[in-house]
């Protein structure tokens, strides 16, 4: 199977789905609002004047929200969808980045510099089948003594919802609607999607050791893992919200993992 191909035809059609919805919320981002959440705010501080390339970066909100705060941006999406609608966004709010579509894999060959941060998060790793490659991309592209910074959906999740833990070279091929369909009139999750919109995905398992042995084996040193018991989003279903944006999923009357970060330093 052609997982790009098929990947990014499902993309551009969640592109187009997302940029209107309320989850996105894209009316309050122009008018001024961060899409970024408290857990990547508090964890990666120091990006002003920073030159920050942002891995698989959708429509651009995290990338846009980061170049609100100083840093000089570069976003990267297999969406061309998603790619236009970032850069029309950055020239409707007057924001300075630049947008590149290409996948992951073959960015490195239409990169003309290195970058201070590498920043990747939440639902991004799944659609890659090899870390390997995705952890050399990252050493490519941060300059020695730069930072990488991820916040990803914990795996355990997907245990949940029926998917491996651990890795398989055989994907898993899914036929489903986007996670921003998941919420009726009134907020809450809902179970059924139109047939209509529900598209092809092609996503690989990827275990916490792997992410992180992948990372250290492109040189990137580990300074934290953290691991958080909330998502913040509301974007599985059956999730409690304990507090404000801290949505939790409870097994056996307990929080189980939803959300990890990486920080680490290319040596």
């Amino acid at each position: 199977m052609d997982y790009l191909s098929v990947n990014k035809h499902a993309w551009n059609e969640r592109a187009k789905i997302h940029f209107d919805s309320s989850f996105y919320d894209v009316p309050s981002f122009i008018a001024g609002k961060s899409s970024l959440t408290e857990i990547e705010s508090a964890e990666l501080t120091d990006v002003a004047d920073k030159s920050l390339l942002h891995l698989q970066c959708h429509f651009g909100l995290d990338s846009l929200s980061w170049a609100r705060k100083g840093a000089v941006v570069t976003g990267v999406d297999l969406s061309e969808t998603a790619i236009n609608k970032a850069k029309a966004l950055a020239v409707e709010c007057n924001i300075d980045a630049e947008f590149v579509c290409s996948d992951v894999y073959s960015y490195s060959a239409k990169c003309q510099h290195s970058f201070d941060i590498v920043f990747t998060s939440f639902g991004a790793i799944c659609w890659l089948p090899c870390l390997t490659q995705w952890a050399q991309i990252i050493s490519e592209n941060l300059k020695s003594g730069g930072t990488f910074y991820m916040a990803e959906f914990h795996p355990v999740q997907d245990v949940l919802e029926g998917y491996p833990y651990f890795h398989n070279p055989e994907p898993d091929v899914v036929v489903e609607g986007s996670y921003t369909q998941a919420e009726n009139s009134e907020g809450k999750s809902a179970t059924e999607t139109s047939v209509h919109e529900k598209q092809t995905m092609v996503t690989w398992a990827h275990s916490l050791s792997e992410v992180i042995n992948a990372l250290i084996q492109a040189g990137i040193r580990i300074d934290a893992v953290n691991e958080f018991p909330f998502s913040p989003y509301n974007c599985f279903e059956n999730l409690v919200e304990k507090q404000p944006n801290q949505f939790h999923s409870m097994v056996k009357g307990q929080s189980i993992p939803l959300v990890f970060s990486i920080k680490g330093t290319k040596c």
